[in-house]
Order: structure tokens, then C-alpha cells, then sequence
């Protein structure tokens, strides 16, 4: 590969990895919130999370690039705070990402919260468990699985990115170019051998990481059916 090819390569891993933290740090509280929260106005909440699951990226992309230029309010804040403009930077592009990916991490989350026996929480609250408590040994530990899978799809959604990253952050190397952006970049320069090389690269990756989740996922389900079995047998 080349340099260029390499520094998408670190510019994509780099947006992966962050946009995956902060949708995990968000993604955890709205994701609680969703499986407790019983409101008619939850089906409108959940629609709006799940928004990017059916529109189009460029459309996504459109309105995020009219919020982050420097007369309208976001971007003016964004550039009174930092000195820097946002549309176009690599801040821009894990904004985007955060929005763009965040059905993939919350969605997993709230059905495995949804999914847990109140009578377990009831009593890890008789007991005196505090809330942080209470998450870290009593939810996480049941819904580690899916917090994996959550994690999983999140970093690899923000890999494929493509629409979103192109109308908010360009092409700008070591900055805002990525894969997907370096493959179209290679396509549009007739230059196959480069192209094939780096699609390849994703569809293995992507095929990787799919197997892997789901074999996680079997893995959890067979520990539970044998921890239910072993308790129906006592």
C-alpha cells in the first residue's frame, strides 16, 4: 500500500476507536433509559435513534454540514471554543460518526437491558447496591455479550463510513481521508490493482468481525442455557 493508503488506514482506525468510546459512554445511559423509560413518547425517541438506520448518509451528511459552518450556531460555538473550524476537520468526521452509528450501539444495549429479571435488580437494591454498583456487578456482567457486540458494530459501521465522512469532512490526507474515501479515490483513478486491494482488505475485515460477534454471541447463549439447566436441576 501506499503512504496515502496507510495514513486512511491510521485516520480510520483512529475514528473507529474514538467514535466507539463515546457512543459507548452516551450509548450506555440512553440505551438504560429506553428499556425503563414507559412513555408514549418513547416510540418517537426510539425512531429518532434509529433515524440513520433508513436515511441516506449524504442526507445526514447535508444538514450536519450546514450545523457546523461558521455562521451558524454549532460551528460558530465550536469556533469561538477551540479557535478552529469544525466543517472539514477530523473533529467533524467523529461528530458525524457519533450520529451516524449510534442505532448499532444503542439498540444492542437497551433489548439486552429490557432482556434482565427485575426481581435481580429488586434485590440487588434490598441489599443496599448503589446504582454504580449495581451496574458494574450485577448489569454489566449479564450484559457483557451484548456490550461486545455493541463495541463490535459500532467500530466496524464507522470503518464502512463513507457519505457522511465525504460531505462534512472532504478528502483531506492525514486528516479526514479514510478507507472507504482512499478506495473511491483509487476507482476514480483507474487504479485497480490499489482499489482491489484495499476493498479486499475491508470485506475480510468486516467478515472477520461479523463471525466474530456472532460466535460470542453463541458462546453467552450456551453459558446461559447451562446455567439455567444447572439451576432447574437443583
Amino acid at each position: 500500500m501506499s503512504e496515502y493508503d496507510w495514513l486512511a488506514t491510521y485516520t480510520t482506525i483512529k475514528l473507529a476507536g474514538i467514535t466507539t468510546l463515546i457512543l459507548l459512554l452516551i450509548g450506555t445511559p440512553l440505551a438504560w433509559w429506553l428499556s425503563q423509560w414507559q412513555s408514549r413518547w418513547r416510540a418517537l425517541v426510539e425512531a429518532l435513534v434509529a433515524l440513520p438506520l433508513v436515511l441516506p448518509p449524504t442526507v445526514i451528511g447535508f444538514y450536519l454540514l450546514i450545523a457546523f459552518a461558521p455562521d451558524a450556531l454549532p460551528g460558530k460555538l465550536w469556533q469561538t471554543i477551540t479557535g478552529q473550524q469544525l466543517a472539514f476537520s477530523f473533529s467533524a468526521i467523529v461528530i458525524g460518526s457519533v450520529f451516524y452509528s449510534l442505532p448499532f450501539v444503542v439498540q444492542p444495549l437497551q433489548k439486552a437491558f429490557e432482556q434482565i429479571d427485575p426481581h435481580i435488580l429488586a434485590k440487588a437494591r434490598m441489599l443496599g447496591a448503589a446504582k454504580l454498583d449495581l451496574f458494574v456487578n450485577v448489569i454489566f456482567p449479564i450484559t457483557k455479550a451484548s456490550f461486545i457486540t455493541a463495541a463490535t458494530l459500532g467500530f466496524a459501521h464507522t470503518v464502512g463510513e463513507f457519505g457522511v465522512v465525504l460531505m462534512i469532512g472532504g478528502n483531506i490526507p492525514d486528516e479526514t481521508r479514510v478507507l472507504s474515501i482512499a478506495l473511491f479515490d483509487h476507482v476514480e483513478a483507474f487504479n485497480y490493482q490499489q482499489a482491489h486491494l484495499l476493498a479486499s482488505g475491508l470485506l475480510i475485515a468486516s467478515l472477520l468481525t461479523l463471525a466474530l460477534v456472532y460466535l460470542l454471541n453463541n458462546y453467552h447463549e450456551q453459558n446461559q442455557q447451562q446455567t439455567r439447566s444447572r439451576k432447574s436441576a437443583q
